[in-house]
């Protein structure tokens, strides 16, 4: 290809050199009119397609431009009712700070005045006691001792019957919201996923008009048989899972997959009852009804209270 700007000839250059530009300019100007050769070049390469440059098809932007259909769900989670039982190392560290903090405290009111009392008793039971010696106070009342009190807090204790620590019910179905007290439990629902059944979080499409916190709360309310009052914690996704359709779907109906934002809430009110299709499971069962990229996406914002 002919250049755009053919360099300059010898007879130019000693053109040049005999006028008035110095020799630094010559250079200069010769650099200027390579580079000015160099853009021709490449606009040559360009134009009969020969470069090393990447080409797009026209595909993949006809992909990056079809939809995607939004969800809406809700993570709803029952708090733990009761405590924990203590591991053995929690259990034995509790035992030597108790002990700590006993060694290290002072006297109560009670233990000085058990104290007195035995030393009253002493000069009592000595030889050489003398009653004058006692103080009017002491010789008018009859002293009630703190070993006296001690007894009676005693019997008083004998009569007080303590309830038991709640367990939960007996019957433990999944369905029930009130087994597993020590643990926190994740509503699950079953809903239709194409040709599958599939246990998840409760779910349902956004409409035009509404936020996707409104779409989780909606998901909710349109769960059948389920009484639930909740309180949603914040208004932006806590989460998102997405995954593309399979091609025959994605050809008829013009999408390329389903994007999925999870918003989290506790349950504020009573302990539903249990409700048809819809299960409370703890996170060590999540993995028996969840597919794993699904439990993936969800468990870095489950609480463990």
């Amino acid at each position: 290809m002919t250049p755009l700007f053919p360099l300059l000839n010898s007879s130019a250059a000693r053109t040049c050199g005999r006028g008035k530009m110095s020799a630094p300019v010559v250079k200069m100007a010769g650099r200027c009119f390579y580079q000015l050769y160099k853009l021709s070049n490449s606009a040559g390469r360009l134009a009969s397609g020969k470069t090393g440059i990447r080409q797009f098809s026209g595909a993949v932007v006809k992909n990056a431009a079809e939809p995607w259909r939004l969800l809406g769900a809700a993570c709803v989670q029952r708090l733990a009712v009761i405590s924990a039982d203590q591991r053995p190392l929690e259990a034995k560290f509790s035992e030597l700070m108790n002990q700590m903090e006993l060694e290290r405290s002072l006297m109560s009111d009670h233990e000085l005045r058990l104290l007195d009392d035995k030393e009253r008793l002493r000069r009592r039971q000595a030889v050489d006691y003398d009653s004058d010696e006692e103080e009017e106070a002491d010789r008018d009342q009859d002293i009630v001792l703190t070993q006296d009190l001690e007894d009676a807090w005693e019997q008083r204790l004998k009569g007080f019957a303590t309830q038991p620590r709640a367990r939960g019910v007996v019957d433990a179905r999944l369905e029930r919201a009130d087994r597993c007290l020590a643990e926190p439990l994740l509503l699950l629902t079953q809903q239709e996923v194409g040709p599958e059944r599939l246990w998840m979080l409760p779910q349902t499409p956004w409409e035009a008009g509404e936020t996707l916190k409104t779409t989780a709360q909606r998901a909710l309310s349109a769960t059948p048989g389920l009484d639930l009052q909740t309180v949603f914690l914040g208004n932006a996704p806590c989460g998102l899972y997405k995954y593309r359709m399979p091609r025959s779907v994605r050809d008829r109906e013009g999408l390329t997959g389903v994007k999925v934002f999870f918003f989290k809430a506790v349950v504020s009110g009573p302990l539903p009852p249990p409700a048809p299709s819809s299960l409370w499971v703890r996170q060590s069962e999540l993995k028996d009804y969840l597919k794993p990229s699904y439990l993936e996406k969800i468990r870095p914002f489950l609480l463990n209270l």
